[in-house]
């Protein structure tokens, strides 16, 4: 049976291990790789060294910023400072920003609580969010984390722990996406879309 060479089969596992890169993908990857000219490839390798050097979490709200200083959203004076979206991860936040429609600021968690995984609110950027909302402006806190257990349980968390400040707190609405057809709905998500009706 022809095997990778053990070197491409190194490269093949490092791929993998990209979130949402699967073992034949990572494969293709790999292969595709070895077309590439060395000039490409020595590129291509000094600008995953230097992301992994200059690209770390904002030191105002924990989304991606360069060499140390604050991220785009943070130094953007005409977004809303009085409005404060609480998302999961970085991703997430871009996520939102693609979507146009938001021109406040961020906090990234920089996870969810999960104490099955060992994860608890001192291991998120908790109390950091708390300095935020107590020494900024802050009126409104909209909690965006995923609909899984574990992002529910973060909102909960995050809606007990805040209330006592006084601040708006909101939550995104859930429900059936744009187009989408009830008998192909899963029944949550359709309970979920009954729950946050709103006037017609």
């Amino acid at each position: 049976m022809l095997r990778l060479p053990e070197i491409l089969a190194e490269l093949v596992h490092w791929l993998g291990r990209i979130p949402g890169v699967g073992p034949k993908s990572a494969e293709r990857m790999a292969l595709a790789l070895q077309d590439w000219d060395r000039t490409d490839i020595e590129k291509l390798a000094a600008a995953l060294l230097e992301a992994g050097e200059r690209v770390s979490g904002c030191p105002q709200c924990g989304c991606l910023a360069q060499d140390g200083n604050e991220c785009a959203v943070c130094n953007d004076p005409g977004r809303d400072q009085t409005l404060l979206c609480v998302v999961e991860t970085a991703l997430d936040a871009i996520a939102l920003e693609r979507g146009g429609g938001f021109d406040g600021r961020y906090h990234v968690l920089g996870g969810v609580l999960s104490p099955v995984k060992g994860t608890m609110p001192e291991d998120l950027s908790m109390a950091q969010l708390e300095s935020r909302i107590d020494g900024e402006e802050v009126r409104e806190v909209i909690i965006a984390t995923n609909a899984s257990p574990d992002g529910e349980a973060t909102a909960i968390y995050l809606r007990q722990e805040l209330a006592p400040s006084g601040v708006r707190l909101t939550r995104l609405a859930r429900g059936l996406p744009s187009g989408g057809q009830l008998d192909y709905t899963d029944a949550e998500t359709l309970q979920s879309a009954l729950d946050n009706r709103r006037e017609f």
